[in-house]
């Protein structure tokens, strides 16, 4: 990707820090890096803990391709944090017509560079009991839709065991291994010439919730539950944190 000097140099300070950091925390293995496309894409990893970013974003990194993550726009106002956001050309997410418009716009820039955009369907960590992803949000399926932007599903499993959902402290000890699966890029041609309403995304949503379903099945070697779970039937919030009510 054509990454400015400012945000190349960015990064590379930002990875000189959290690379050797990662290193020291826990074991990877990283499965199907062959996989990704050699332009932009769409990756949607499975989100079950507070450091999947770290973990996703390094195995990106080491694999020479930025990673630009869809961040709450209230981060990017916070002193120092939101000025290194912005230099690493994070996309900040608002609610608002107009500042949605904005951040979509630069996805489609990034993409066009050959950039990788990292969305997590679920939109938030898993309210699944036993971590397996939840219901999707259509934002990826949209930006897919709207721009012809490869998905890539993924799938990780393990860094969940060093800093566990809504965790306050780090586990580090005995030494657990972090791995990443990638799958093939997820076929959406079925949904090509469809209005892009609402029925049409949520199919395309679940296609590659099933994709990236599948993959984690594949690294826990267990069976998923037969029905997602949707946070609406129980009752429990869309976004943030649920530990008030009921999250482990």
């Amino acid at each position: 990707m054509k990454e400015s000097a400012k945000s190349h140099i960015t990064f590379v300070i930002i990875a000189g820090i959290a690379r050797p950091l990662l290193n020291l925390m826990m074991n990877k293995k990283w499965e199907g890096t062959e996989k990704l496309p050699a332009g932009g894409f769409i990756a949607t990893p499975n989100h079950c803990t507070e450091i999947d970013p770290l973990v996703v974003g390094h195995m990106l990194y080491n694999q020479k391709r930025a990673p630009h993550f869809l961040a709450k726009a209230a981060l990017f106002k916070v002193p120092v944090l939101g000025k290194l956001l912005h230099a690493v050309k994070q996309i900040p997410v608002e609610r608002s017509t107009a500042g949605a418009n904005r951040s979509l716009q630069l996805a489609k820039e990034i993409v066009a560079e050959g950039g990788a955009i990292v969305i997590y369907p679920e939109g938030t960590l898993t309210r699944d009991p036993d971590l397996w992803p939840m219901k999707g949000h259509t934002g990826a399926a949209r930006l897919a839709l709207e721009g012809g932007i490869p998905v890539v599903p993924m799938a990780h499993w393990g860094a969940h065991e060093v800093f566990p959902r809504y965790a306050k402290s780090f586990h580090l000890f005995p030494r657990k291994t972090s791995r990443v699966l990638i799958g093939d890029p997820v076929d959406l041609s079925r949904f090509e010439g469809r209005p892009r309403d609402k029925a049409t995304l949520m199919e395309a949503t679940d296609v590659i919730m099933d994709a990236v379903t599948a993959l984690l099945a594949e690294l826990r070697a267990e069976q998923p539950p037969a029905q997602r779970w949707d946070p609406a039937a129980h009752n429990q919030k869309k976004h943030g944190r649920d530990v008030e009510r009921g999250g482990k």
